[in-house]
């Protein structure tokens, strides 16, 4: 009998599809490809509508995440003062979380791993950046449109959903927390759907830009990403940076789990062009004592 709900309703979405298609075609000609997309999205709607009905409170999430957080927090150390760049990192965080449409307690945190080149959030607020990847950034913008994406994976109940998927598969109760926060940070490092993933860098880059920040800042990090991704990943490039190979598999790590630099390039010109944001093209660099921990060996 659910499945044929299931059904059922995939077949309501996709009808529901087709006549948006149809009322569209006043605005312009619409190809097979946009049909097929949006019954993909209505059906995508409906597997995730059952984590929706039944989803963590936010009380019950921010319990989970800050275990975990603190957990990880307890794993790294480092000798080196990197203090100016986390105040960056909270700085910045700041100023975007004021946007979120969550009234979460955010918290943003700096890996000091020279060799960490990612960035993931946990349940209820907790956003981590790694040290090298920081490093790879010039301006404020550039973080700001990071940590936004992380940000958004919070926003939208991303990671809230991964735990509810994660425990579904583990057989776990939603209901015992102290279960739940024993889940591996890995789950949450590995990143999200290609449509998940979207969405943050989207809504991530229009939260930079509620915050005071240029949408630049993303084309300028995806540009960097295409750069390293086809030097170290497709070779067929010069490498514009000098990794090591630590540095190179968790920056392979990140390209398993996000869309590609340049199908990121493009959705973020369009986000540009369809906001009318052509004109915000200035950037802040980082502060002086800032960009001395970065260029630190």
């Amino acid at each position: 009998m659910k499945r044929w709900m299931g059904l059922l309703l995939v077949v309501a979405f996709a009808a529901g599809a087709l006549v948006l298609v149809h009322r569209r075609r006043e605005s312009g000609e619409v190809s097979p490809n946009a049909m097929l997309s949006m019954a993909a999205d209505a059906q995508r709607d409906v597997l995730r509508a059952p984590m929706q009905m039944t989803r963590l409170s936010d009380e019950e999430e921010t319990r989970i995440g800050d275990a975990m957080a603190e957990r990880y927090e307890g794993s790294f150390r480092s000798p080196t003062d990197y203090s100016a760049v986390e105040r960056e990192v909270q700085k910045v965080g700041g100023k975007l979380a004021v946007h979120a449409h969550r009234r979460l307690n955010y918290r943003f945190h700096l890996i000091p791993d020279e060799q960490l080149l990612n960035a993931f959030a946990l349940p209820g607020g907790h956003v981590f950046i790694g040290f090298g990847l920081v490093r790879l950034m010039n301006t404020e913008d550039e973080l700001a449109s990071v940590l936004g994406h992380e940000l958004e994976h919070i926003d939208h109940y991303h990671c809230a959903e991964r735990v509810q998927v994660e425990a579904q598969m583990r057989k776990l109760q939603l209901g015992v927390i102290g279960e739940l926060m024993q889940l591996p940070l890995s789950v949450f490092e590995a990143g999200y759907s290609k449509d998940q993933e979207s969405e943050a860098d989207r809504e991530g880059i229009l939260l930079a830009v509620e915050a005071g920040f240029s949408p630049y800042g993303a084309v300028s990090m995806f540009t960097k990403f295409d750069e390293l991704h086809r030097a170290y990943v497709i070779h067929a490039g010069s490498p514009p940076e000098e990794l090591s190979q630590l540095a190179i598999e968790t920056l392979s790590g990140y390209f398993r789990s996000h869309p590609l630099p340049s199908e990121r390039i493009a959705q973020a010109m369009q986000v540009i062009a369809g906001h009318h944001l052509e004109r915000q093209t200035k950037q802040t660099p980082m502060l002086p004592e800032i960009a001395q921990q970065l260029d630190r060996e």
